[in-house]
């Protein structure tokens, strides 16, 4: 164990943060596939994504409820206005990551409807169970937060791959970045990291 190196994310942590990622790209590849008239059977590697990307969110959910800190997420008003070193996280990174929870929560709550609609080993199908106008307001909000995390995703990679900004890409892969690095963009006083 060295001295010079903060835990800013956990194995678990990490872990989600990729199969998350993966999970995203796949839907997004394979759901904006068929808008641009590629013809493949993408049916069933969307609704696998999309099973392992709500499985995925309720465990981080169920962890960061119990086992982590909401209030270091969540970003109030005067915060956005503070020109103060953030603790652990900065404001622009816990506004992604709102962004993120409220545009994948409208997606997981759409695609679970649709699932229904599917042949899967999960569920019966029964393309019926909702009104047909209903379906086109769950098609509607589906397709808007899969647009907005196109969004999300350029502008999370342009900030990630940012020279430097790197050491949080760092963190992200290897768990750690250096005292100095923390110091340079965190209030220390406010982190509540742990040596590794």
């Amino acid at each position: 164990m060295s001295d010079t190196r903060i835990i800013r994310h956990r194995l678990i942590d990490r872990l989600f943060h990729w199969v998350m990622a993966g999970s995203m790209l796949a839907l997004l590849v394979t759901g904006l596939s068929v808008a641009v008239g590629l013809e493949f059977s993408w049916l069933t590697i969307h609704w696998i994504a999309g099973v392992i990307l709500t499985l995925v969110v309720l465990l981080h959910t169920i962890r960061a409820l119990f086992w982590q800190s909401l209030k270091s997420m969540w970003v109030g008003p005067s915060e956005v206005l503070s020109s103060a070193k953030p603790g652990k996280y900065s404001v622009a990174q816990r506004l992604m990551h709102n962004a993120v929870t409220v545009f994948c929560l409208a997606a997981i709550v759409t695609g679970l409807l649709m699932l229904k609609k599917v042949d899967t080993p999960l569920i019966a199908r029964d393309p019926y169970w909702l009104a047909a106008d209903t379906w086109g307001l769950v098609y509607v909000i589906h397709g808007l937060a899969s647009l907005i995390f196109v969004s999300l995703i350029v502008l999370h990679v342009y900030f990630a791959l940012r020279p430097e900004k790197l050491f949080y890409l760092r963190a992200m892969v290897f768990g750690w970045i250096t005292p100095a690095e923390r110091d340079a963009n965190h209030d220390s006083t406010k982190w509540k990291g742990e040596r590794q």
